[in-house]
């Protein structure tokens, strides 16, 4: 179980007869602008793509040229989202387990276990296990982080059409430099998130 991830947790279970093991991951928990994606995933026992990880660690191009082998390989793929106007109703963290309970009841089968990157998906009736830094050594939470990464990014490319001018199709909502500065000249677009503060505060400072 080291850097890379294995199929060391999921091993332990298939041993346990629990064959339809589902990793799940999220992306969009810290941008400005946009939805939270959730995505779960679950291969046959021993299947394995080389080179998958953390999304976080792969360039744009490996993580789409490996959303396409996943979906080549999983025997199910769930995706969950949870839109702006519901991470400011509910707060991110309701969003995003919202998000994550979606991306499991949307798999084509019911997965017997689920490994979790984040926190544990309240009210969702199936076992679960937490594994921190997950999608680091989990093979099935880095397959999830792909898929949830590359959907949502695809989101907010579409979203730059709708609302040019934000860079959407950029920084996919996060907050950098270049967000920070259209978000200061602009004002908020209605796909930001009014509950994080810096949106909250540039939308108060076009009022004046």
């Amino acid at each position: 179980m080291g850097s890379h991830p294995d199929l060391s947790y999921e091993r332990k279970l298939w041993r346990d007869g629990l064959l339809a093991v589902a990793g799940l991951d999220e992306a969009g928990v810290g941008s400005m602008a946009g939805p939270v994606v959730a995505a779960a995933v679950i291969f046959q026992p021993e299947t394995f793509i080389e080179g998958v990880n953390d999304s976080k660690q792969l360039k744009p191009e490996k993580r789409e040229a490996y959303f396409t082998q996943i979906h080549q390989h999983a025997l199910a793929i769930g995706v969950g989202v949870a839109s702006h106007r519901e991470i400011d109703q509910l707060n991110v963290f309701w969003a995003t387990m919202t998000a994550s309970r979606r991306a499991i009841l949307s798999l084509a089968r019911a997965p017997d276990h689920v490994l979790v990157d984040g926190r544990l998906v309240p009210e969702l009736n199936l076992p679960q296990t937490r594994i921190v830094g997950g999608d680091r050594k989990s093979f099935c939470i880095a397959a999830a982080s792909i898929i949830a990464k590359v959907t949502r990014d695809q989101m907010m490319i579409e979203y730059d059409e709708q609302f040019p001018g934000y860079g959407f199709a950029r920084h996919k909502g996060y907050c950098t430099p270049q967000h920070f500065e259209t978000l200061e000249r602009l004002g908020p677009s209605p796909l930001h998130r009014r509950s994080f503060a810096p949106v909250w505060e540039a939308a108060q400072r076009k009022l004046f």
